[in-house]
């Protein structure tokens, strides 16, 4: 929704950039994302539990500095909790300046919606993970399955097949290296990662067979869409300067008769992933209390399923602060920088950890594999 759309923001549209973009967003994917969360950090559960602050009752024994990182990649998670629903949930309603009738529509109406849609998620926690599964897992197969024959659908039309030289990582070394200020595309690119710590965080919810089964399906739709969008800004817009304020190639994409359906799914997908974030919270919330890490609260258990739990206090605090970013910044777009911040922050104390936990303890390589 706005991965690529940062990127270019403000920039003018070339090969280099695009070609460079897509395959600094593949690697990181696959690197960040696939390697490193996916195969290597969910097998670091403890009793079935994953995130920051479990990672860290793992090793706090030998290390008593380790509280550090755990603290801040605590904090800066917590941050995602809350930026994450404005930033997705504003991405997806920004669709609507797509449409004719909607094209005029005021900041301020956006704004409206935007706090509408997370008022009613934060009010629907308290029921639990359960019924929100069972309401939202379909609609994820559509998304991402809408993300892949969007692409497909752009690169056949455009027929730019040769947007396929992404995957080749000398194009993202070339564009971080010669393009001018290309090392600092980097903070957007982290964007594609968006999701990968709330992934692990939510380990005891979902079960790490059914995250490693179903990624590969979601990373090469998520692919298939970036080479969709970056063979539009080639064909579209090559050598002309993009405000991602009035377009974003994830809308532009998208057939004209599809843009109504396109949007209402894309909201529905951002709420999911705003969901993802918020149980992933309380998830963290809850061991830093075991590890006297949080202060006590009242912690509810809204149904039998394992790992299932529910902290009106931190659900008020995310609605308090989803509700004051969505004011303050107005634009996803004026989000971005700092959500890229806190995602970086979070995967930095995460690898510290994770490094501790796999070199210094000397985990044998069959455990890895």
């Amino acid at each position: 929704l706005y991965v690529l759309n940062a990127i270019i923001n403000g920039r003018v549209i070339s090969e280099l950039l695009i070609l460079g973009s897509l395959s600094c967003i593949i690697w990181t994917l696959t690197l960040q994302t696939t390697v490193k969360y996916v195969w290597l950090t969910l097998n670091a559960d403890n009793k079935g539990e994953g995130g920051i602050f479990s990672l860290y009752a793992l090793v706090r024994r030998q290390k008593r500095w380790l509280v550090i990182p755990a603290m801040v990649g605590g904090a800066a998670l917590l941050a995602d909790g809350m930026i994450t629903p404005p930033i997705s949930v504003t991405s997806a309603i920004d669709g609507l300046r797509r449409i004719p009738a909607f094209h005029s529509i005021s900041t301020m109406t956006i704004v409206d919606i935007v706090l509408a849609i997370i008022a009613l998620l934060c009010g629907f926690q308290q029921f639990g993970t359960t019924y929100i599964g069972k309401a939202f897992g379909p609609m994820m197969a559509i998304w991402f399955s809408m993300l892949a024959l969007l692409g497909i659908r752009q690169l056949y039309i455009s027929g730019d097949w040769h947007m396929l030289r992404a995957f080749n990582p000398y194009y993202a070394m070339e564009v971080l290296t010669t393009y001018p200020k290309g090392f600092w595309i980097l903070g957007a690119v982290f964007l594609c990662t968006t999701g990968a710590e709330a992934l692990y965080s939510d380990l005891g919810h979902c079960g790490r067979k059914n995250i490693r089964i179903s990624w590969p399906f979601v990373k090469l739709c998520l692919i298939l869409n970036y080479l969709g969008q970056g063979a539009f800004l080639l064909n579209e817009h090559a050598g002309h300067h993009w405000n991602s304020a009035t377009m974003n190639p994830f809308f532009q994409i998208m057939p004209k008769f599809f843009v109504i359906p396109g949007i209402l799914i894309a909201t529905a997908a951002t709420i999911i992933a705003s969901q993802a974030m918020i149980s992933g919270s309380f998830t963290l919330i809850s061991v830093a209390i075991k590890l006297n890490l949080w202060p006590k609260m009242k912690i509810n258990y809204p149904t039998v399923e394992r790992g299932q739990i529910f902290i009106p206090g931190i659900n008020m605090l995310l609605f308090a602060g989803c509700v004051i970013i969505t004011l303050y910044f107005q634009r996803s777009s004026a989000m971005e920088a700092a959500y890229g911040l806190a995602i970086t922050t979070t995967f930095i104390m995460t690898t510290i950890l994770f490094s501790y936990y796999m070199f210094i303890r000397r985990v044998p390589i069959g455990w890895i594999l």
